[in-house]
């Protein structure tokens, strides 16, 4: 069995990984997700400036429930408003060391339903 801290430990490798080869642009800022036990936390980040442009979270919007897909979509759907608010259409995807599935694709999938191209 690994423990919580080995498997964080594995995924923050991971994420050092990706980031090596991915940084957000002012033409393309990158969409950073993060996802803990309960609650989905996205933010658009211009990496050049060291700037959080946009950020949405399950704390933030004060879903019930924050750890399941239907919250994740919400979330994705909630960060693409704010993000094409401030004339972002264009970002990067950053997974954060997670895999490509479950709460993660389903943010993904209702950021692109949203108007974000990615």
């Amino acid at each position: 069995m690994i423990t919580q801290n080995k498997r964080n430990a594995i995924r923050q490798r991971i994420h050092d990984r990706i980031r090596r080869k991915l940084a957000g642009t002012g033409e393309r800022p990158r969409l950073n997700v993060y996802r803990s036990l309960s609650h989905i936390y996205a933010q658009v980040i211009d990496d050049q400036n060291g700037v959080t442009l946009a950020s949405a979270s399950t704390l933030a919007l004060k879903v019930k429930t924050g750890g399941n897909v239907a919250a994740a979509k919400e979330i994705g759907k909630a960060i693409a408003e704010r993000a094409v608010e401030k004339g972002i259409k264009k970002v990067v995807f950053d997974r954060g060391g997670f895999l490509y599935h479950g709460r993660i694709k389903a943010l993904a999938d209702a950021a692109r339903e949203a108007g974000l191209e990615f």
